[in-house]
């Protein structure tokens, strides 16, 4: 390997040059993201029924109350490499990735994790691999062939409307890779990150960037912004533009 060593004046000259290409794809995902919120839904039919650490669930339950739902599929089940000691590597490496809950569901969103495993060796996987936090149900009937997830791993990601759900997005193949963060789940939904910043259809809930984060044992469902961070994250957002705005092209 060749090391080629500058200057700092000519080393921020190379990252200011690739930051201008960086910030073309940070506003293309964005686009995309909108342009994905607007695709149409397809109507669930079917009753599908899971197996949960508490017994039977529907595909209803797994939603938790709230109105979206994304449902990893992984593969930990009899004939998997690894089994029964552990799951798939590549499913294991997303779950290893999978950020705290508490920021999704406060975007009014539930994360899941399927496969057709029994619930006592889910139960014991996920201990032996600290994967606590993440909801496992296992698969009984025709869920993972309807939803393009029998034979490989994907992510589904479906809508409430009171009892009525909807299929909204479906990624597969690589598209898996960056799963796993809070921005790239919540960027696959139909609502969004739900921030004012957003291009989102007409009616969409949307508050203020940064005003609803928060540390994860301290979501409190249907508090007020907490006034300090209120302060705090106006004033990081002002300094921020500024330094954009002075920035050189």
């Amino acid at each position: 390997m060749q090391i080629h060593a500058v200057s700092a004046q000519e080393w921020e000259a190379a990252r200011q040059k690739l930051l201008v290409k960086e910030k073309e794809l940070t506003h293309a995902r964005d686009a995309l993201a909108a342009e994905r919120r607007r695709m149409p839904w397809l109507a669930v039919e079917k009753n599908y029924v899971f197996e949960g650490p508490r017994g039977k669930a529907s595909l209803l339950d797994l939603f938790e109350g709230r109105h979206q739902l994304i449902v990893y599929r992984a593969f930990y089940e009899p004939g998997v490499f690894g089994w029964p000691e552990h799951a798939c590597r590549g499913c294991s490496m997303v779950a290893d990735q999978v950020a705290h809950l508490a920021h999704l569901n406060a975007r009014d969103t539930t994360l899941v994790f399927t496969s057709r495993a029994p619930q006592a060796d889910i139960a014991r996987l996920k201990a032996r691999m600290g994967w606590e936090m993440i909801p496992w149900y296992t698969i009984t009937d025709s869920f993972d062939a309807d939803f393009d997830v029998g034979e490989w791993h994907g992510t589904n990601v479906f809508f409430r409307d009171g009892n009525n759900m909807y299929r909204t997005y479906f990624i597969n193949n690589r598209g898996d890779e960056q799963m796993g963060g809070t921005w790239n789940y919540l960027d696959i939904t139909p609502l969004g990150r739900q921030e004012v910043w957003e291009d989102s259809p007409d009616g969409y809930p949307q508050t203020p960037t940064y005003k609803w984060w928060n540390w994860h044992d301290s979501y409190v469902e249907g508090a007020a912004p907490d006034k300090r961070w209120v302060e705090v994250s106006d004033a990081g957002e002002a300094a921020f533009r500024k330094q954009s705005g002075s920035a050189k092209p």
